[in-house]
């Protein structure tokens, strides 16, 4: 499997040239050069079928002879260590919980991943040392944190935006030590990604070895089609269409879920539902992208305001708006609708919902007036704990606290505060 850049001036590459680099040189993100169907057997006995079976299956095309099949198998299984319900909240009507891993957010599985993908690579590399550089606007800081704690030969620096991640989602992050350092920004998510990209090209810097692991990254952005496939496995019994809605910020999950779909997974409909930071609903509409700054809001893992992976899934159909537009819609959503859905969820069974499931649960409402008879899945992206402030007192309850968040809650925050690329770079050294 070769992967070629988006921006198409930079060599093809292979997967583990594709992983350490993250970005090509010419600032594009890698796209797989093929994407193989899986044969139609296999979703037609995918019941039967572990996780773990499943997980190969769908990546296996993907990794190539980077690593053996053997070892491929042992870090899916190393990766997947936790559960994905899918629990029903109202007739017809799914969430998909992604928040039982280690740092209770959908982000586990890509940094589990891409983290023992990149330990495998440097096994016999005793003298070098990756730099992991990577941007987050909440969730992602914390799962890469966990997933390359005590990584050897790996070193990794989080830049995220001051005051504008939660308080847990900070410890998480700031709280580890050992091989992980913590930037603190002087901006918002969006400055935090372009000083990660500049430092990616920028030629003195060459001898950090930078790689990212945000969902730029394909080893952090291709597992992501797990999820897809788990929810298919338990919902397949009900001989129904499934739209799935994804709260989207850098819109790796849902471009993660129209892969599986080009892989032959039956999905009839994709959802991306965006705070007030509404580029693309923006875009579906007029046809022309106008990316702008990002503001903040209460599901501030979704505050970005120009989402990398998209140009993956226009890839996908060709640049193709009307082609495009069968198979995906997006919808924007104020902090006030927000809340008022969490509340609706609560009261109809009393299910907790935090902000960035309760934005894909209104876009998936919307959605599925346009398809009355199909089930409706959105994803549950983070563990409500994450987000205490504002769920408990928009629900009236008192969250108790999970032994994953007990364990960093109390620990002191150690980060070093940026205002500007070239402090960056002088951190870097």
């Amino acid at each position: 499997m070769k992967y070629y850049s988006l921006n198409h001036h930079a060599p093809k590459v292979s997967f583990q040239e594709a992983v350490i680099q993250g970005l090509a040189s010419d600032k594009g993100l890698y796209f797989p050069e093929t994407i193989s169907a899986l044969p139609q057997s296999f979703f037609d006995n995918i019941e039967n079928f572990s996780n773990e079976e499943i997980a190969f299956e769908a990546i296996k095309q993907f990794v190539g002879a980077a690593i053996p099949e053997n070892k491929l198998k042992e870090i899916i299984a190393d990766t997947l260590c936790f559960d994905f319900p899918v629990v029903e909240v109202e007739i017809g009507i799914y969430s998909l919980e992604l928040f039982h891993g280690p740092t209770m957010a959908f982000k586990d599985v890509g940094a589990r991943f891409m983290s023992r993908c990149l330990a495998y690579f440097n096994k016999d590399k005793k003298d070098s040392k990756n730099t992991v550089l990577v941007a987050t606007s909440g969730d992602t800081g914390g799962a890469v944190a966990s997933g390359f704690l005590g990584v050897d030969g790996v070193e990794v620096i989080i830049l995220y935006p001051s005051g504008k991640v939660s308080d847990i989602q900070e410890k998480q992050l700031t709280t580890l030590g050992q091989n992980i350092k913590a930037l603190e920004v002087d901006g918002v998510f969006d400055d935090c990604q372009d000083m990660v990209k500049k430092a990616f090209l920028d030629e003195s810097l060459k001898h950090k070895n930078l790689t990212s692991a945000n969902s730029i990254n394909i080893a952090r952005w291709l597992p992501q089609m797990f999820y897809f496939f788990f929810a298919y496995k338990e919902l397949k019994k009900q001989n129904k269409e499934l739209v799935f809605s994804c709260p989207s910020g850098n819109f790796g999950n849902i471009c993660a879920g129209i892969m599986a779909k080009k892989l032959g997974l039956p999905l009839l409909h994709f959802v991306a539902s965006t705070n007030v930071n509404d580029t693309v609903p923006r875009f579906l509409a007029s046809g022309f992208y106008d990316p702008k700054p990002s503001k903040a809001t209460i599901s501030n893992a979704m505050d970005v305001g120009n989402p990398s992976n998209f140009i993956r899934i226009q890839e996908m159909y060709h640049n193709d708006l009307v082609h495009f537009k069968k198979d995906f819609s997006s919808y924007t959503f104020t902090d006030e609708e927000t809340t008022e859905a969490m509340k609706t969820i609560y009261k109809t069974n009393g299910y907790i919902a935090e902000p960035h499931g309760a934005v894909g649960y209104l876009g998936l409402k919307r959605e599925l007036h346009n398809y009355p008879n199909a089930i409706g899945v959105f994803l549950e992206t983070a563990h409500p704990i994450k987000f205490l402030d504002v769920v408990e007192p928009t629900l009236n309850v008192k969250l108790e606290i999970p032994a994953q968040i007990e364990s960093v809650i109390d620990k002191e925050k150690v980060s070093t505060k940026i205002k500007t690329y070239e402090e960056l770079k002088a951190f870097l050294g």
